[in-house]
């Protein structure tokens, strides 16, 4: 007999709430069988939901997952579904350089801002002080 999980042991296990869980399966990521009411979570769920967090991390949307995770299901060998994934991860290393410069363009002004309100605030202790003498 494989190996099955509780909603709470791959909680434990991934360092996520149960609730994140039950996310996912509503999305169609994870398909638990029922006992009653508690959800067993098999092995390929265990490794659905690894995947499913990994893909999280890499910035992709719980739909780019489950697409993914379709294409898999469906597919008679891996080349597709690895053609696909590799796509989306271009896609998003491109998006994250175009971040990336965005961001180095925002901290050089904000530098630029800093600096003038530094030497406008000089410059107004400099005009106190010669009033003062």
């Amino acid at each position: 007999m494989s190996a099955t999980y509780s909603i709470t042991d791959l909680a434990r296990q991934f360092g996520v709430t149960t609730r994140t869980i039950r996310h996912y399966e509503e999305q169609g990521l994870l398909s638990p069988r029922r006992d009653g009411t508690s959800r067993i979570f098999s092995n390929r769920d265990r490794v659905r939901l690894k995947l499913a967090l990994r893909g999280k991390r890499l910035g992709f949307s719980l739909n780019e997952i489950r697409e993914l995770f379709e294409l898999y299901d469906l597919a008679k060998d891996e080349k597709k579904q690895l053609e696909e994934f590799l796509a989306k991860l271009e896609k998003r290393r491109a998006l994250l350089e175009q971040q990336r410069e965005d961001i180095e363009v925002m901290l050089n002004e904000i530098s630029f801002f800093a600096g003038q309100c530094r030497r406008l605030l000089v410059g107004s202790r400099d005009d106190k002080t010669e009033k003062v003498a």
